[in-house]
């Protein structure tokens, strides 16, 4: 990977310098935005291959960045890494219900960061290079090179993370995943995860999923797995 775009959507011009810094040996092409509007702004003009985003901006906060960003179709996909000091669980879980791939507490390490940018790079390099395969089950479709599903004809609006899931899941029907075994899939081995911001994930899926929520069933204890059919009896 060289030349990729990473727009730093941050008010603290330090921290940009130190991630310039940071990811010198990259080959990333690093832009800079004060505010959100002028983060958004620059998205529109330049495009951009990953967003690091921070919560705490003046004007429009990063919440507001970030659902932007995820309303709009040409920028959707575009992975998304929120930075912020805000650690607080209920800020985790707005900042991936609202669509952001991953959520680092400041302070971290740059290193760190560096990782989290190069395997969103990765899976969104992996997406785009997948070979066409149509998976169905039921009412649910998805394109997997096209990066489409649809519901009973209609399509459903997934952010990046829960199509993949949703797609993984698909492949291997009544297979049953641990947290930690199902983002290992999706975003590769020794990825730092907790069960929350997976739980969360998989909440934001079953409730756009809606009647066919229970075709991705909890098993208690270990994890979860998809039903290949939802009017199958189930074992108390």
């Amino acid at each position: 990977m060289s030349g990729e775009r990473i727009i730093v959507i941050e008010d603290d011009p330090e921290i940009f310098e130190m991630l310039t810094y940071a990811f010198s040996q990259e080959g990333w092409r690093l832009y800079s935005a004060l505010s959100g509007e002028e983060g958004f702004d620059l998205l529109g003009k330049e495009g951009a291959d990953c967003i690091i985003l921070d919560i705490m901006l003046p004007g429009m906060d990063g919440f507001k960045v970030l659902k932007k960003i995820r309303q709009d179709p040409a920028f959707k996909d575009i992975p998304l890494i929120m930075c912020t000091a805000r650690g607080e669980d209920a800020d985790i879980v707005t900042g991936l219900e609202l669509g952001a791939d991953d959520y680092v507490v400041k302070p971290y390490s740059p290193r760190v960061l560096a990782a989290r940018v190069r395997s969103a790079l990765r899976r969104k390099e992996s997406a785009q290079s997948r070979d066409t395969a149509i998976i169905q089950a039921g009412d649910l479709s998805i394109d997997t090179e096209k990066h489409t599903a649809f519901l009973a004809g209609a399509p459903l609006d997934l952010y990046a993370t829960e199509f993949a899931i949703l797609a993984h899941f698909m492949s291997h029907p009544e297979i049953v995943f641990s947290r930690q075994k199902l983002i290992s899939a999706i975003r590769g081995d020794d990825y730092p995860v907790t069960d929350r911001s997976v739980d969360v994930q998989i909440m934001g899926l079953r409730k756009k999923l809606g009647a066919s929520a229970d075709l991705i069933e909890t098993v208690r204890g270990v994890g979860y797995r998809f039903r290949s059919d939802k009017n199958e009896p189930r074992n108390p």
